[in-house]
């Protein structure tokens, strides 16, 4: 399967040179895209069904996930995975919550801590990881 095209809208080119997708899922898919093979939703309640294979994770709009072990998992197999797939990973905006999973994937990646969110702010969008908390939660995430 084809990775993601770096101009692919919401694609996210990790230093490594893996990509993922971040999107909000309250927006269709962009046009023309091909699907991902694998997706990790983090929502407070599961998301609808799709024709991929999915991971979800339970995490509150504007808070952090309700069990940050089970993210962390999540993650190591999204990171996984973007070596030879197309993934994404999204919440109902894509911002907040797909801002701040990205980050912790640049962490994985290899990226330090301290330099992840602004990593996520310029190469993915800039009010990506919308709270302090979130901005804490990146700061403590460990590979």
């Amino acid at each position: 399967m084809d990775p993601w095209a770096e101009t692919e809208p919401g694609v996210l080119v990790l230093p490594s040179g893996r990509r993922v997708r971040g999107r909000g899922l309250r927006r269709p898919l962009p046009e023309g895209s091909p699907p991902p093979a694998f997706g990790l939703y983090l929502l407070g309640r599961p998301p609808c069904p799709v024709p991929w294979v999915t991971r979800w994770v339970c995490w509150p709009d504007f808070r952090l996930p309700t069990a940050p072990g089970d993210l962390h998992e999540a993650l190591r197999e999204l990171w996984q995975r973007a070596g030879t797939e197309r993934v994404e990973v999204a919440c109902s905006g894509g911002t907040g919550r797909t801002g701040t999973a990205l980050a912790c994937l640049a962490v994985l990646d290899g990226l330090p801590p301290a330099r992840a969110v602004a990593f996520v702010r310029g190469h993915y969008g800039r009010h990506a990881v919308e709270t302090r908390g979130q901005a804490r939660f990146v700061a403590g995430f460990s590979a």
